[in-house]
């Protein structure tokens, strides 16, 4: 019961932390938009992938939201 216990307070815990971090992700790709120096078609698909992962966020899907704004920092180079 105690081992139960703790894995469903490590699981809350783990999905809080990734929570938060897809709002942070949302901001630096805001602030990089701007002055990113990439093609037309590059800036559609980092747009797309920046809507989707709030979308995702939205939806509980932290997991694939973190994936498809981590996707998008790539393309527009931030570390």
């Amino acid at each position: 019961m105690k081992r139960t216990a703790l894995f469903v307070a490590l699981a809350f815990a783990s999905s809080m932390a990734l929570a938060s971090t897809c709002p942070k992700l949302m901001k630096q790709i805001d602030a990089a938009l701007p002055s990113a120096t990439i093609s037309a078609a590059q800036m559609q698909e980092v747009k797309k992938l920046r809507a989707d992962g709030e979308a995702q966020h939205k939806a509980g899907k932290h997991a694939d939201s973190e994936a498809s704004l981590n996707k998008a920092k790539g393309m527009l180079g931030i570390k």
